[in-house]
């Protein structure tokens, strides 16, 4: 018997459906399923495209609307904030000039300096509260701090205090430390114990800060001009204002003790305020070549 395989065993089999599957599209197919899409694009775009724009026009709006609500909220909270914040004290009168060491710290007005805490948007004095009842320390600064301006960080205040030198006493001594009553209060008795001639500025300045914290309120710190301390030994030769009429006659202004105008008028026994007052009313005119001559 013979082994041979007939010659339609030996062609391989191939499923019918595999080479449906296998066999690749017509143009015109390809064709076919182009236009059905575009057909379907063209239907369904009309309809999709406002629906879409109008589904994302309203999330934005809402969006929007949520985050300007966020933003007013947020603003009416700083603002709100801010204005409980703008709180400030102030030196209420000037100081009296020329400031010696040892000396009594006066207003210009020979009164004690006085100090407020204001509200610095009103301008007026805060009267209630815990702040009004603040705890005060009167500093000493540098006498070029802020000359231009009255803006400054509570870091900058603190790095212009002006400590002793070495080896000396406290700069300011006395009554540093006051208590406000219905936001204002009163200075004591402070003087300094030391010139301004060795700081930076050879000037000094006083500058009043609040000790303590009332629930994050910032207070701002005040300060005053600036002026020059002498040693007490130049108080001698302080002018008196009003002078007394047995005050020497260089207690007046514009007359130097020693100076061309004192020696003029000791030469015409003209000693004191009562003799240089007698002599203006008697004969202003020979008053007037003493001091010319």
């Amino acid at each position: 018997m013979s082994n041979k395989r007939r010659p339609e065993e030996e062609k391989p089999k191939y499923d019918s459906s595999e080479d449906k599957r296998r066999k690749a599209p017509t143009f015109s197919s390809v064709v076919r399923e182009v236009m059905k899409l575009q057909s379907v694009r063209n239907l369904v775009e009309p309809i999709l495209e406002p629906l879409v724009r109008r589904v994302v026009r309203e999330e934005v709006e809402l969006a929007l609307r949520k985050h300007l609500t966020s933003m007013k909220q947020a603003s009416g909270k700083e603002m709100h904030i801010t204005e409980s914040r703008s709180l400030q004290l102030q030196f209420e009168n000037s100081i009296s000039f020329p400031v010696f060491t040892g000396a009594r710290i006066e207003g210009e007005d020979g009164s004690n300096l006085r100090i407020g805490l204001v509200d610095a948007l009103t301008g007026k004095v805060v009267s209630s509260g815990p702040e009004s009842l603040a705890k005060v320390e009167i500093v000493v600064l540098e006498g070029d701090f802020k000359d231009e301006s009255d803006n400054w960080m509570p870091e900058e205040f603190r790095s212009n205090v002006v400590r002793e030198r070495e080896g000396k006493k406290a700069l300011l001594t006395g009554d540093v430390v006051i208590y406000l009553k219905d936001g204002t209060g009163m200075v004591g008795e402070i003087s300094f114990t030391d010139n301004s001639s060795w700081t930076r500025s050879r000037r000094f300045r006083l500058g009043a800060r609040v000790v303590g914290n009332f629930d994050g309120i910032i207070i701002r710190e005040a300060k005053t001009e600036s002026f020059i301390v002498r040693d007490h030994r130049g108080e001698l030769y302080k002018k008196h204002h009003p002078p007394s009429l047995s005050d020497e006659v260089w207690r007046l202004e514009k007359i130097g003790k020693d100076g061309a105008f004192h020696k003029r008028l000791s030469r015409e026994k003209i000693r004191t305020v009562k003799d240089f007052l007698t002599l203006l009313n008697l004969d202003p005119a020979k008053l007037r070549s003493v001091i010319i001559n």
